[in-house]
């Protein structure tokens, strides 16, 4: 894992009380960085952000600045970048399902709050601007793995807005100068992922079924695959491309992910396999269920070119980080 101790940067996590943001803060923290965490809690938990402070030291909470608000709002977006070196974008309403229920939610949050945030990154002179992208961006294309130049049609509003941030993330690029770096996640997946709604990710939601002895279903018959990631690999990702100071990778998008790729029945089993390991043994048979509108069948990313240009090399499989992730949710009873 990278390490930022001898370099003092301050830090703006937009979305930082959420699974990914408030993972990436408790990193900078922990590496005596200075962060300013925003988030609305239309989505995150403030449960997260207690989390992450818990294990910090005095001069480490010191440094960090937490503000309740909206990145619908352009004058909160140009307040909170006031003085940051660096800018990493997490805050957007997620899930496919979500987005085809309520496009509209979407659109505000993920292309007009976007919008706004690159307005205050460029207004603000932040060094580089990191975003969350995503792998929905491949949408239709059939291609694996998936590289980064062929994408699909989208397949949902949540997909749309993601492509339309690439979008515009280009043309401040090219118009304003601004430094933009996009980050494709794949499946990510780790602790502080929340289990509960219908929206939640099948990893945390099954961990969390399969411990109470619950019903886990699955969308199809579990042949589907993904490319699961770890959030470590995600955290190491971000950081590299903030720092990244080639002209050449301040206006690009990369695939985040670990690069294999697992049915969702193989996820089945290996969550099973990981909470025996605990002495918590599931006797449920899946139960399958209608294929879901908007999903995909199959995901793999290709992930050399982050690997060449920004040195990102995951250090955790879906087998490593299964075996932290299961670990962190019986002990936090989640």
């Amino acid at each position: 894992m990278i390490h930022l101790e001898n370099n003092n940067f301050k830090w703006l996590v937009t979305g930082a009380a959420g699974f990914i943001g408030s993972n990436l803060t408790e990193f900078l923290l922990k590496n005596n960085q200075t962060v300013i965490a925003i988030d609305n809690y239309v989505t995150g938990h403030p449960h997260n952000i207690e989390s992450l402070l818990k294990d910090l030291n005095k001069e480490q909470v010191d440094r960090f600045t937490f503000i309740e608000g909206d990145i619908k709002d352009l004058q909160f977006c140009m307040k909170a970048s006031e003085g940051c070196d660096f800018i990493l974008h997490q805050a957007a309403i997620g899930s496919v399902p979500r987005s085809i229920e309520n496009p509209l939610l979407s659109h505000e949050n993920n292309i007009n709050g976007f919008l706004n945030m690159l307005i205050a990154a460029k207004e603000k002179n932040v060094k580089n601007f990191v975003y969350a992208a995503s792998s929905s961006t491949y949408g239709d294309s059939k291609t694996l793995p998936k590289v980064e130049n062929k994408i699909g049609k989208p397949l949902s509003p949540y997909a749309v807005t993601k492509y339309v941030n690439e979008l515009y993330a280009d043309v401040f690029h090219r118009v304003y100068n601004l430094n933009v770096i996009g980050l494709r996640y794949f499946n990510v997946f780790g602790r502080r992922q929340d289990p509960n709604g219908s929206y939640a990710a099948v990893i945390p939601k099954w961990i969390n079924a399969m411990q109470k002895n619950e019903d886990v279903s699955i969308n199809g018959d579990g042949s589907t695959s993904r490319d699961f990631c770890y959030i470590d690999n995600v955290i190491e990702a971000n950081i590299l491309a903030a720092l990244a100071n080639f002209d050449k990778q301040h206006n690009k998008v990369y695939n985040v992910a670990y690069g294999a790729s697992t049915t969702l029945n193989e996820l089945f089993e290996l969550i099973k396999l990981n909470l025996s390991s605990h002495q918590i043994h599931y006797s449920k048979d899946v139960a399958y269920l209608p294929f879901r509108e908007g999903d995909i069948l199959h995901s793999l990313a290709d992930i050399s070119k982050a690997t060449k240009e920004i040195n990102y090399n995951p250090r955790f499989s879906l087998s490593d980080g299964l075996k932290e992730t299961v670990t962190w949710f019986i002990e936090n009873n989640k």
